[in-house]
């Protein structure tokens, strides 16, 4: 059983990753997408999304980071690839699953499910210029408008070469809205012979259960899921307890003094109510403290309150 934490972009940035990796036993973490368009991007761009790559493509804690790339234009997309493993990632990603509006309007991300025909040509040049031993994989939905080419884009993907495919279980149109469609992935593992990682709708331990029962699948994605309950893996492969909130709010402090030493520290503000609006989902105290926080500009103001918090809990 593998444990793979999901590329979210703007979400899952290298910080999250380091902390969430300290907490939990993945397998695998994917970086938010690299925007490739028309040309070979200098390797500055990886090394500020990645930073990772100066330690050899691993968190501080061991876990090995692979970067997803984001483009329509085969050749770019392999030239792209190259340097990536090259600079230290384990192994390459393509996304073919973002739904954002200004992506899909640059003909990126889930729009391509449209055209199983170009997702191939990308994977397969991307494996083309990939050495043998490094991983070259994919994540997809179901589909763009409906679900009709599910299979044709697994199938292409499968054929230009990939090493797995992650699905996410719903279309571009069905967005984050629940359920998740697992039974799709089903129909795909049961089809291709190479691993397929099933992602979608997993916020605890029972819903991991489920959906390997559903789909077959021995390797999962989470998302959201891991934003909600940030040992959400420990809790799938080591059977250990979920977070308390008092843990979660050691771990939200924590958070905070590397955001606040980082060169990120002027989006603290809106990345920890960010992360609240995920923890809201699974603890009713963090709807709670929201409420107060939400209305917070201030660096200082967020900390404090974080902190009294903590203090009230552990009394």
């Amino acid at each position: 059983m593998r444990v793979v934490l999901a590329p979210m972009e703007g979400v899952i940035d290298d910080l999250m990753r380091e902390i969430l990796s300290e907490i939990n036993p993945y397998d695998l973490v994917v970086t938010e997408f690299v925007r490739v368009i028309s040309q070979l991007l200098p390797e500055k761009v990886y090394y500020k999304l990645c930073p990772e790559l100066h330690n050899g493509g691993f968190t501080a804690s061991g876990t090995p980071v692979r970067i997803q790339l984001l483009g329509q234009h085969p050749s770019v997309m392999a030239e792209n690839a190259q340097r990536a493993v090259e600079l230290g990632s384990q192994g390459v990603d393509a996304n073919f699953g973002c739904p954002a509006k200004m992506v899909n309007r640059s003909n990126g991300g889930a729009v391509l499910l449209q055209y199983p025909d170009t997702i191939h040509d990308i994977v397969k040049a991307m494996r083309d210029a990939v050495p043998a031993e490094q991983p070259v994989t994919a994540k997809i939905r179901l589909g763009f408008e409906d679900k009709s080419l599910f299979m044709e884009n697994a199938l292409a993907v499968y054929e230009a070469g990939a090493t797995e495919l992650a699905i996410h279980a719903r279309s571009k149109v069905d967005g984050y809205k629940p359920p998740a469609y697992w039974e799709y992935i089903t129909e795909v593992r049961e089809r291709l012979p190479i691993p397929v990682i099933a992602n979608g709708e997993i916020w605890n331990a029972d819903d991991a259960k489920r959906c390997m029962e559903v789909t077959g699948c021995d390797n999962i994605m989470l998302g959201r899921g891991a934003m909600s309950l940030p040992n959400l893996a420990a809790t799938i492969k080591d059977g250990v307890a979920p977070y308390t909130w008092s843990q979660t709010l050691s771990l939200l402090l924590s958070y905070t003094q590397k955001q606040l030493i980082g060169k990120k520290s002027d989006y603290y503000p809106a990345r920890v109510k960010q992360w609240f609006t995920y923890l809201n989902k699974q603890y009713p105290e963090a709807d709670i403290l929201f409420r107060e926080l939400r209305v917070m500009k201030t660096t200082d103001d967020i900390v404090a309150i974080l902190e009294k918090a903590y203090e009230q809990n552990n009394k």
